[in-house]
């Protein structure tokens, strides 16, 4: 890995701009000052709506609603590689997501929330590079580690802006990304558990890799709304419920991710940004 150390006092620091991928009811341009809508083209088609470009405390921001904002995009057929390739378009450096996620631990429990740190792939139909040989200006594979999977200095403002709010936070997980739109059966919610998997979602993978790939610095704010379908006595995962219980929390996800903001552009990252521009490719 190439690393390059900004050591001469007298360069201005790499300015931040953050990104923000909502989930449902975490899509809200109210949070954005100076809101400016944009459309953004990319080689890989549209990404999944418009853009909002604003300020958050007086940070540059961009939010995109992963799922559109009517909510009407499954996960599969997200438009991963737009929406990051369109967010690196607008010049973000950071992306912070949100995400609702079905727990496969006793001790993460429903309206809790999560910083995770891992993932485990279970999806099977979503393109995961934008190396794959369809585009004239990306040449060769992209051989990307992914270990760390998530910047770990993100992932270090995120619990600390919750830390400072009061909020309690479990600071690490695993997620397992399965393809849906179905949700598992109990067999395969088992499975996962044994696996190691902490979480379970639908849209971690490959947003998280195409995140790396490109160059962002990737954290996400989970929280849990089920425990999936593994715990005897309890039952089965329902849409409603889960809405539910994101929408009764979504409140504590937003001052969380403000605070996050004005927090990294507290910090030089000067560094981070440049080591994380570096492609591994063959």
């Amino acid at each position: 890995m190439l690393h390059i150390k900004c050591e001469d006092s007298d360069l201005e620091p790499v300015p931040v701009k953050i990104g923000i991928i909502g989930g449902s009811g975490l899509d809200d341009p109210d949070i954005l000052e100076e809101r400016k809508e944009t459309s953004v083209d990319t080689p890989f088609g549209s990404p999944s709506d418009a853009l909002i470009a604003g300020k958050i405390n007086g940070v540059d921001c961009v939010l995109l609603a992963r799922h559109g904002r009517k909510h009407d995009i499954m996960p599969t057929n997200v438009n991963y590689r737009a929406n990051i390739w369109a967010m690196r378009a607008m010049g973000c450096t950071h992306l912070i997501v949100s995400t609702a996620c079905g727990s496969l631990r006793e001790e993460i429990k429903p309206g809790d929330l999560i910083i995770p740190n891992d993932f485990i792939d279970r999806t099977t139909k979503r393109v995961q590079t934008f190396y794959d040989g369809q585009n004239a200006n990306l040449k060769g594979v992209c051989h990307l580690p992914m270990y760390p999977a998530y910047s770990e200095r993100t992932r270090r403002i995120l619990l600390e802006s919750a830390k400072e709010l009061n909020y309690d936070v479990h600071n690490k997980a695993t997620i397992v990304t399965i393809e849906g739109p179905r949700f598992s059966s109990r067999s395969e919610s088992t499975m996962f558990r044994l696996w190691g998997g902490d979480l379970i979602n639908m849209t971690t993978c490959p947003e998280i890799v195409l995140a790396k790939e490109a160059g962002l610095l990737y954290g996400s704010i989970a929280i849990a709304t089920d425990y999936d379908c593994w715990r005897m006595g309890c039952e089965g995962v329902n849409v409603q419920d889960v809405l539910k219980t994101f929408s009764e929390n979504v409140a504590k996800v937003k001052q969380i991710l403000v605070k996050s903001v004005s927090n990294i552009a507290k910090e030089d990252w000067s560094e981070d940004i440049l080591d994380a521009k570096v492609v591994y490719r063959l």
